[in-house]
């Protein structure tokens, strides 16, 4: 996924991570040198479904206020857990990420695009909190299965826990973003070059 929100890391989480588990990993960053988690209602993770473009339509608020922010808390632990034990090339146990996976319930729509020809499109039912976060579970149940894990990583700056998966050609991107820390850790190299 494409870079957005390259300002300031507070406003809102990034979509850096060139995964949509590992961007939905990255909505708990460091932020000022405290942790940060950019899930507080349902709103925010609404708003973050929508902008990882996986947002089909809206659940019903009153009837599961704070469900979606309890599950969508829940399920990123669940991604979190998995993805540092594989790393660790440790086992990991897949139910409570199949409980996600069972809920998720979708289809394929046909749509005509602008050029007037025919595409499809998954979409979600979206009735429980559980149904809502069906996308993420299933990209990170594709990552966890088909990834490459020597290509995911977390950026390698000292005060930064983001995840990214590294698609670039020589496959040595060390940073969650050249903007954020990439450029950081250059300046922080350049004041101790020139204290020296």
């Amino acid at each position: 996924m494409k870079e957005r929100n390259s300002g300031s890391l507070a406003a809102a989480p990034l979509l850096i991570g060139d995964h949509l588990a590992l961007d939905f990993l990255n909505t708990v960053a460091q932020v000022d040198g405290e942790p940060r988690d950019f899930f507080q209602r349902d709103e925010d993770v609404l708003r973050w479904l929508e902008a990882a473009e996986c947002k089909s339509a809206g659940i019903e608020q009153e009837a599961h206020a704070g469900g979606l922010l309890k599950a969508a808390r829940e399920l990123r632990a669940v991604i979190l857990q998995a993805i540092q034990r594989k790393k660790r090339e440790e086992t990991w146990q897949p139910e409570q990420l199949n409980r996600f996976l069972r809920s998720a319930s979708s289809h394929f729509e046909l749509t005509l695009n602008r050029d007037g020809q025919y595409e499809y499109r998954r979409v979600y039912a979206t009735a429980t909190p559980e149904q809502q976060l069906g996308p993420v579970a299933e990209q990170a149940a594709d990552l966890l299965v088909n990834g490459d894990f020597s290509l995911v990583r977390e950026c390698e700056h000292p005060d930064c826990t983001l995840w990214f998966y590294d698609r670039t050609k020589a496959h040595r991107r060390r940073w969650c973003s050249m903007t954020l820390c990439g450029n950081r850790a250059k300046a922080a190299r350049f004041r101790r070059m020139t204290q020296s």
